[in-house]
């Protein structure tokens, strides 16, 4: 039996605290690809020291990004990781087994979030599956960012090992990602003739919230259920408000 080549793309740039861990999630790969996009702590030193081969790309977005990491792989299979986040132990054997027969052409994933010192299991974060493995000629990288996704010409198939997603260190570093992915997906929006009004500016944050509140049971998830998902309506708020700022005559 001919196992197939198996390399994981990664993207960083400054993650020195979770780079290291993220890499030996991968022990199991054939070939570890980290793209740098210019960071000046330890990040491309403790990559290289795990074994990952290290290459700087200027950033030009996400999508590009990634799909710059993606050109770089060598294997007939790709896994995509970001820098905070994991392969489990139950995932790596899924991927080890499947990838004696496979039968597709690509692989969603649940990503199981850390936020607050502990697990989000709802708020519509979980299981929250995401293509990550997939057969390179199949797949290629799309969406919008900063809402990059994988597209997979054939067949796709779920797995049930978790991806874990250590995303934010604290809420002030959530709020942060939050300001700086909305005024990418403004632009983007601007970009595309979109235009935003008192509908997108009150009622699309009110839905955001009920939705992931109530709906995907976020109250579970106690004070961080709450918290997860007012600032999910926030990002809602925040990119529909900077659009109709960006667009105003």
């Amino acid at each position: 039996m001919t196992i197939p080549r198996l390399s994981a793309a990664v993207v960083a740039c400054n993650e020195e605290e979770k780079i290291g861990d993220c890499i030996d999630s991968l022990f199991f790969v054939d070939e570890i690809i980290m793209v740098d996009s210019g960071s000046t702590d330890r990040t491309v030193e403790i990559a290289r020291e795990k074994g990952a081969k290290v290459l700087h790309h200027k950033w030009h977005g996400y999508i590009e990004q990634k799909t710059y990491a993606f050109e770089q792989t060598t294997g007939e299979w790709v896994l995509n990781l970001d820098a905070d986040e994991r392969i489990s132990v139950e995932l790596r054997k899924e991927i080890e087994e499947l990838l004696k027969n496979p039968t597709a052409d690509g692989y969603a994933v649940p990503r199981l979030v850390y936020y607050i010192n502990r697990w989000v299991w709802h708020s519509g974060w979980y299981p929250a599956r995401k293509v990550r493995l997939f057969r390179r000629e199949k797949g290629k990288w799309g969406g919008e960012n900063p809402h990059d996704k994988i597209f997979i010409d054939g067949k796709c198939k779920n797995l049930q090992g978790d991806m874990y997603h250590l995303s934010f260190d604290n809420i002030s570093d959530h709020i942060a990602t939050l300001q700086n992915f909305t005024n990418i997906a403004s632009d983007e929006g601007v970009a595309k003739g979109r235009k935003s009004g008192w509908f997108s500016i009150f009622f699309r944050p009110l839905g955001a919230f009920l939705k992931m509140y109530f709906l995907k049971r976020g109250f579970l998830d106690r004070v961080p259920g709450f918290i997860v998902s007012s600032l999910s309506a926030y990002h809602v708020f925040s990119k529909h408000v900077k659009i109709w700022e960006k667009t105003r005559n």
